[in-house]
């Protein structure tokens, strides 16, 4: 019996299977509070809608932000590297699926485990706030 992954509270998402052989969008360096480098990686979906510059996503993309503490290099002094792994995030297009949510669904996992709803009642407030004209997504496409 193949045993369902494990998904995110009031979403369903999962992570999906294969993400770490996607290309990457942009890395990120976030400040304090949480200190962490970032790097996010997108679906073909993705990085098609990205490269032909088009908004709104269309349905079917995925975006994994992957992230981890930052720590000093020991071989290289001025160099930050990631040390301990923080969290996985995911953000599936669906209009259908979540249409109260901009349509997108959210998933916010440590350790391979959704967090809990509290905190993903925060995940679509946070970008309907801050990037609502960008069709709800941070991450801008690096050069």
């Amino acid at each position: 019996m193949v045993q369902a992954k494990p998904a995110s509270p009031i979403y369903g998402v999962v992570i999906p299977d294969g993400y770490r052989q996607w290309e990457l969008v942009a890395p990120a360096l976030e400040h304090e509070p949480l200190n962490e480098l970032r790097s996010v990686l997108g679906n073909k979906t993705a990085i098609d809608a990205y490269r032909a510059g088009s908004l709104p996503f269309p349905d079917g993309t995925v975006l994994v932000k992957l992230a981890w503490k930052h720590i000093q290099s020991p071989e290289f002094e001025s160099a930050l590297v990631p040390g301990q792994a923080t969290t996985v995030q995911v953000m599936v297009k669906d209009s259908k699926r979540y249409p109260a949510s901009g349509g997108w669904g959210f998933g916010r996992f440590v350790d391979g485990k959704p967090v809990d709803e509290a905190q993903h009642e925060t995940c679509f407030a946070c970008h309907e706030a801050r990037v609502k004209s960008r069709d709800y997504v941070f991450t801008r496409f690096a050069p």
